[in-house]
C-alpha cells in the first residue's frame, strides 16, 4: 500500500493467519525485474518479525515434495502472466491445490491473489510470456482484481477498471470478481470469509451494478 513499508499494513492480520506456521515455500516467479533471490530475501526482510523458515521454491531441486513438507504456501505479487507459466511448466498446479486442501494455507498478493482464482483473466498485468493455458489455482470459485481503483487519468481516454471488468463480464457472465483495493485482504477459512482492511471492495456480477463490501463477513458467489 502506497506510504508503508512493503507488506507493513497487513502484518497485523498475517501473524493471526500464520499463529502456527514456522516453514513457508516462497513462489517468486511473478517476479520479473529482480532475480528469484532477490526477491525471496526481500519477503525474508518484510516478515523478519515473524517467526518463520521462508524458503524460495525456486531454490528446491524437488519442489512438489517440499510443498508438502511446509505449513504455508506464499505467492508474491509481479506479473501473473510469468507467474503462471513457470507454475505449469514446473507442474506444481496440483501439487499446490493438493496441499491446500490438505490444510497448508496460502498467502499471495496481487497476482499471488490472482493465482488463488479460477483463472488469471482478471489480472491487471501485460502478456508478456503465453502460459500454458489461463487456467489458475481455483483455490476459491471467484475472481479477484487486485489493486482496483475507480480513478481515471485527466485527458487520458483508456477505460476504467469498472470498464475492463465489465467487458470481462460480458464474456463470462457466470462469473463474479471482487474489485479489491490495496490496504484490504480476503480472509477464508473453510466456508468463512471475510473481507479486512480499511475502505471498501466492490463485488460486480453480469448484468448488475457493483455491490459495495465493508470489511466484515461476506459472501463472494
Amino acid at each position: 500500500m502506497k506510504g508503508h513499508p512493503y507488506l507493513e499494513w497487513p502484518q497485523k492480520y498475517l501473524k493471526d493467519f500464520l499463529h502456527n506456521v514456522k516453514k513457508v515455500a516462497f513462489v517468486p516467479y511473478a517476479g520479473v525485474t529482480m532475480n528469484y533471490d532477490e526477491y525471496t530475501s526481500s519477503i525474508t526482510e518484510a516478515l523478519d518479525s515473524f517467526d518463520l523458515n521462508i524458503i524460495g521454491i525456486h531454490s528446491v531441486k524437488d519442489k512438489i515434495a517440499f510443498i508438502k513438507e511446509v505449513d504455508c504456501i506464499m505467492v508474491g505479487g509481479g506479473n501473473t502472466f510469468s507467474l503462471l507459466s513457470v507454475l505449469q511448466s514446473e507442474k506444481l498446479i496440483n501439487p499446490i491445490k493438493e496441499a491446500v486442501a490438505g490444510g497448508c494455507k496460502y498467502v499471495g498478493w496481487s497476482a499471488g491473489s490472482n493465482m488463488a482464482c479460477p483463472t488469471l483473466k482478471t489480472t491487471n498485468d501485460m502478456p508478456i510470456e503465453q502460459p500454458e493455458s489461463f487456467d489458475a489455482l481455483g483455490l476459491i470459485s471467484y475472481q479477484i482484481n487486485p489493486h482496483f481503483t475507480n480513478a481515471t487519468i485527466p485527458n487520458h481516454g483508456g477505460e476504467s477498471r469498472e470498464l475492463r471488468i465489465r467487458e470481462y463480464l460480458v464474456r463470462n457472465a457466470s462469473s463474479v470478481v471482487v474489485g479489491l483495493p490495496e490496504g484490504m485482504l480476503i480472509e477464508v477459512h473453510g466456508e468463512s470469509t471475510e473481507l479486512k482492511g480499511t475502505g471498501e471492495a466492490f463485488l460486480f456480477k453480469a448484468g448488475s451494478q457493483p455491490l459495495v463490501m465493508k470489511p466484515g463477513n461476506v459472501v463472494l458467489d
